[in-house]
């Protein structure tokens, strides 16, 4: 049986979070996924593969940049 969270701390940082750019940087991820599932049902496994490692890769990086650009923002705001 699942537990109720009651309260939950939430960094301030999440307050300067670009959960717009966030939500489609996953966007383009699941793009790619179905083109991998294309590629990987017309026999080409090895392409499907390295595309789905590349934009794994991609996709974190991008996300960890949005969210060092959130606590570099948060900073500036918080040291005015």
């Amino acid at each position: 049986m699942a537990r109720k969270v009651r309260s939950v701390r939430v960094p301030e940082t999440l307050e300067y979070l670009d959960l717009s750019g966030i939500v489609g940087e996953c966007e383009k991820y699941l793009r790619d996924l179905e083109s991998a599932t294309m590629l990987k049902n017309e026999g080409n496994r090895e392409a499907a593969k390295a595309l789905l490692r590349s934009r794994q890769a991609d996709l974190g990086r991008r996300v960890g940049h949005k969210i060092l650009e959130a606590c570099v923002e948060y900073g500036k705001k918080k040291h005015e």
